[in-house]
């Protein structure tokens, strides 16, 4: 059976890459009927943060990566740890590592400055004997063989050992480090294919050789390159590598994410939309590509447009009372409202304005558009439109339009002396939905309201 899973560490937020990293070990857990883990990397007891814990669990919520079985958390573990660790010392394959702090500072100096290290850093590797002073314990890796993996992204991979160091798996306060916990946790787990990011591609030689010394099976590897912005360089918080909750936030709309984020690096011809069924059943690791891909915020609008555009309205007014507190649940014109607006927003945050544009009567006017279209007979004409409309209910935007329409030949002035102006009174500015669909959500008393507004500041009356 397929194992895969997802290990983020709780010292921050869970970012873009991080959630891509998830859907990718998700999928293919899915694809084959297996099972996907959830393993929080939380050794770093100083650093681990509990919201950070919460955070990740709650993307996870939001965009439907279930994961199977309870987390397993590595700070619960540390006892097998040791076990695993006392096990290598036992048969010779790791030992204890007396240098002090002061003497690895002078090899890193040394090999910065492009000396050979005066002091050699496997200096106790063959010692016999056991000092009462601080140790760490270091893997002894084999000095004269290849570590070779056939990794399911990259193809062929090669070092020779003597090219890693004698690499800590416990350091002197006890706790483990993470090339070592790793390969314990997927052991125990379960673990066949583990889905990454290529900066572990160095870790991985020295993870294989933790399974040989144990005599375990190595896991399928798959090394994904990392998503960059616009520009080919490394993400940053102002490209979109931020918390993924941020995203909800900005009115993403989670399947909007997943698509996106399956598109970077992965691919199906021609395809771009994709249902988390279609994900299933197409996606394989091996076609993941071998270079970096390129973060797209315009691609990632267009489909976030597509998936609110395809949404029930009863789940956007919910989207939007539940992550906005924008409230037309019970507004009689919502549906007019919640139509016209799924045509012309990119986000869920967009159309909470708009609505909160449209809602709320304007306190200020746009001063370029009252410069273009008031003037003092178009004053004249809103004055008359206002009389006009005493006589008349229209609730429905082809009922408005009629009435529009009706006042225009009566007076016999072309639509830009009326529309762009009662559009302005409305909502300040003459950019919007359509006007018509705008005064059926209001409604006529509210209507009437915004036009006499808009009278007095020019003190016609």
């Amino acid at each position: 059976m397929v194992i895969t899973r997802f290990a983020p560490s709780p010292t921050g937020y869970l970012h873009i890459g991080g959630l891509r990293t998830a859907l990718f070990n998700w999928l293919w857990a899915r694809k084959n009927g297996g099972e996907f883990r959830l393993r929080i990397e939380d050794t770093d007891l100083k650093r681990n943060k509990q919201e950070a814990v919460d955070a990740i669990i709650k993307a996870f919520g939001w965009t439907g990566l279930n994961y199977d079985k309870e987390i397993v958390f590595q700070s619960e573990r540390f006892d097998i740890y040791k076990k695993y660790a006392n096990e290598l010392l036992e048969k010779g394959l790791a030992y204890k590592c007396y240098l002090t702090p002061e003497e690895l500072e002078k090899i890193r100096s040394e090999i910065r400055e492009g000396k050979t290290p005066s002091i050699n850093i496997r200096k106790y590797r063959d010692f016999d004997g056991e000092l009462d002073l601080p140790y760490v314990v270091r893997f002894k890796s084999p000095l004269n063989e290849d570590i070779v993996f056939e990794d399911g992204v990259k193809g062929k991979q090669i070092i020779k050992a003597g090219e890693l160091e004698d690499f800590v798996i416990l350091r002197s306060d006890g706790t483990p480090t993470y090339n070592f916990v790793v390969v314990i946790d997927d052991k125990d787990m379960g673990i066949t294919d583990i889905i990454r990011g290529d900066d572990h591609l160095r870790n991985t030689f020295k993870q294989i050789l933790i399974y040989k010394a144990f005599g375990w099976d190595v896991p399928k590897f798959y090394h994904v390159p990392m998503i960059h912005n616009e520009k080919g360089s490394k993400m940053s918080k102002r490209d979109g590598a931020v918390d993924v909750m941020e995203y909800k936030k900005e009115g993403y709309l989670p399947e909007a994410l997943i698509n996106f984020l399956v598109r970077l690096g992965w691919s199906y011809g021609d395809q771009e939309i994709f249902s988390m069924d279609e994900m299933i059943m197409l996606f394989n690791p091996e076609d993941i590509n071998k270079a970096p891909s390129r973060f797209n915020k315009e691609k990632l609008d267009w489909l976030n447009s597509h998936y609110i555009k395809n949404s029930s309205n009863e789940r956007l007014e919910k989207l939007l009372r539940d992550d906005f507190g924008i409230d037309i649940i019970n507004h009689d014109k919502k549906e007019i409202l919640i139509d016209e607006l799924k045509e012309r927003v990119k986000t869920l945050k967009e159309m909470a304005l708009e609505i909160e544009k449209i809602l709320t009567p304007p306190s200020s006017y746009n001063e370029k558009a009252l410069k273009k279209f008031i003037k003092d007979e178009v004053i004249s004409n809103l004055r008359e439109f206002l009389i006009f409309l005493n006589n008349k209910e229209p609730k429905l935007p082809n009922e408005w339009h009629d009435v529009m329409h009706e006042f225009l030949e009566i007076k016999g002035i072309k639509p830009k002396f009326l529309m762009p102006p009662l559009r302005i009174a409305m909502v300040g500015d003459t950019k919007g939905i359509d006007l018509a669909a705008l005064l059926s959500v209001l409604g006529v008393e509210e209507v009437k309201k915004r036009i006499a507004s808009l009278i007095a500041k020019f003190e016609v009356f």
